[in-house]
């Protein structure tokens, strides 16, 4: 894992944060901003495309905040703890939102049921920070 080797490689010693579940965290993040990203772009390839335009949204806002948490947290923990929290929690709430829409369309469409399921992983490793 490229997150967990870089990880072990910074000068800084994380201090307070479970190493293994922020690298997961991160990996999650990136994985699903690639799902979401996919999925908005195939949703817009369907026919029924005008059906999809809350799926389509919500990819695209699902996949602006896994990038921005994937790059704070990378960062690592000297971010304010209050924004941090807000950071992960807004994650989390978007990768559940996205995840019930895709859920939704995942019996007609393969790629919705692809990204669904990368948001519940997110949304998992999100809430598996424990950042109290």
């Amino acid at each position: 894992m490229l997150v967990a080797e870089m990880q072990e490689a910074h000068p800084r010693p994380l201090v307070g944060i479970d190493a293994d579940a922020l690298a997961e965290c991160i990996e999650a993040c990136l994985a699903c901003a690639q799902a979401c990203t996919s999925c908005a772009d195939a949703c817009l390839h369907e026919e029924m495309v005008v059906d999809l335009r809350r799926c389509i949204r919500l990819n695209q806002d699902c996949a602006d905040l896994c990038d921005a948490l994937a790059r704070i947290l990378t960062r690592g923990p000297d971010t304010a703890p209050g924004l941090l929290r807000a950071a992960v929690q807004a994650c989390a709430d978007a990768c559940r939102m996205c995840g019930d829409e895709c859920a939704t369309h995942a019996e007609m469409h393969e790629h919705c049921r692809i990204c669904a399921e990368a948001c519940r992983r997110c949304e998992q490793a999100c809430l598996a920070l424990n950042l109290d």
